[in-house]
């Protein structure tokens, strides 16, 4: 699955001595998998922290666990330490985990799917919003669900058609329209409230 070089493993226990904790072990997550923003997040972790759907690895004097969640995007990652002058650096090289674009073959669904992780909600996280595909009509209409910093923002429908409708049509043609299907009057955390002025999450 991954392969842990005798570098990389001495690296991590000398970063686990230097904790002081007996049992402590590392772990390793992916966060976003299958899109463009996919990154591996290394953390320390104690026994309890397992949930019990990690892979473990034995290494020389540590256990090394994987989130069970992220196990099927590290098939053929590797981790390396390459020593410098300032100390050292930690290669983790892990070729499946951005996936693979969807190509014109695959379903429409997917590919709508796929433009708003990759693209679309990275860009909303930054104002703590997020959308969410609820169906694709037969005519070719989208419609989307917002929420966190969008559910209830002033500035909605801006962001609606000169950001996630010109980029969803941009990149699936099939798609005709972009409906926001949010009830926002619920909205309680709006990045932008009505009035226009940033909220107080800003």
């Amino acid at each position: 699955m991954i392969e842990i070089s005798e570098r990389a493993q001495q690296h991590f226990l000398r970063l686990l001595s230097q904790q002081g904790i007996d049992g402590l072990g590392i772990r390793l997550r992916v966060t976003s998998p299958g899109t463009p923003a996919a990154n591996c997040e290394l953390e320390f972790c104690e026994p309890v922290d397992l949930v019990g759907g990690e892979w473990t690895i034995e290494c020389a004097g540590f256990d090394f666990h994987i989130d069970g969640d992220s196990a099927s995007w590290l098939d053929q990652a590797s981790i390396d330490f390459e020593p410098n002058a300032t100390g050292g650096q930690l290669n983790i090289r892990a070729p499946k985990i951005k996936g693979h674009v969807p190509g014109v073959e695959a379903g429409l669904i997917e590919r709508v799917r796929y433009v708003l992780e990759a693209e679309i909600n990275p860009k909303l996280a930054s104002h703590g919003g997020r959308v969410t595909l609820l169906e694709i009509e037969a005519d070719g209409a989208v419609l989307l669900q917002f929420g966190g910093g969008c559910h209830g923002c002033g500035m909605v429908d801006v962001t609606l058609k000169q950001g996630v409708e010109k980029t969803l049509r941009e990149r699936v043609p099939e798609v005709t329209a972009v409906r926001d299907a949010t009830d926002h009057t619920s909205g309680e955390k709006p990045y932008y409230s009505k009035a226009g002025g940033k909220s107080a999450l800003a």
